[in-house]
């Protein structure tokens, strides 16, 4: 069996659109000066939504040897990691790992002990931040279709019977799919409370987690049990 054009290739870039595809100054540069790939070099282009295209990078930064524009396969089983955010760079780097381990869904929430609380004015300048990392962490991991980020509601999703990650919770299990990560001081009782009435709670460690370490150990033990279940 051939290997997926993304994991083949010497890189995979992002591009506006596949069928009339450009690179920018910015993955020109990375391409030639960081990676040191020299023309020829065979690359993957991906819109981040389903569509790829293979390439060879050509001189000074244009793209030559175009293949056919191919769909990427659609995610199934897909996992699902909601957070609370913790302040500033720690919600970036947290949003890149959760990208790297295959996170489709990126859920923030807002808790009754949230740190950080977005205006609409806020939101727009810290999402355009994130979708930053999205698209640079999923282009290093190679997956071709970017995760979806979204703002969610907390009580909605526990009364959908989402569980919440908690240090007096049961261990992961092969059906979870999605699992809730709280802010630092930790879920209010009424949102135990919620949780306990749903999809109860879900122990990650021995120990008590940063917001970023929980997510992460979160995204882990979803990645795993998925792929647990695909390899049947």
């Amino acid at each position: 069996m051939n290997p997926a054009p993304w994991r083949s290739a010497a890189a995979l870039v992002f591009v506006e659109d596949v069928a009339s595809p450009e690179l920018s100054a910015e993955d020109a540069h990375h391409l030639s000066r960081v990676l040191r790939l020299r023309p020829g070099s065979e690359l993957c282009l991906s819109d981040g939504v389903g569509s790829v295209r293979s390439a060879e990078l050509g001189d000074r930064g244009t793209l030559a040897g175009l293949g056919d524009v191919q769909g990427a396969p659609p995610t199934t089983d897909g996992v699902t990691v909601g957070v609370v955010p913790p302040k500033g760079e720690r919600l970036e780097w947290l949003v890149g790992r959760l990208c790297e381990l295959g996170v489709d869904r990126i859920s923030l929430l807002e808790s009754e002990r949230s740190v950080v609380r977005w205006d609409e004015a806020r939101w727009g300048r810290a999402e355009e931040r994130l979708r930053r990392v999205v698209r640079s962490a999923s282009a290093q991991s190679r997956r071709p279709r970017w995760p979806e980020l979204e703002r969610a509601d907390l009580r909605s999703r526990l009364a959908a019977g989402v569980p919440v990650a908690d240090l007096d919770g049961r261990p992961p299990d092969a059906g979870d799919r999605e699992l809730l990560v709280g802010p630092e001081g930790g879920w209010s009782e009424a949102e135990r409370a919620l949780a306990d009435a749903g999809g109860g709670r879900v122990q990650l460690a021995a120990d008590v987690l940063r917001v970023e370490t929980a997510a992460v150990a979160a995204a882990s033990a979803l990645a795993l049990a998925r792929l647990g279940a695909l390899r049947g």
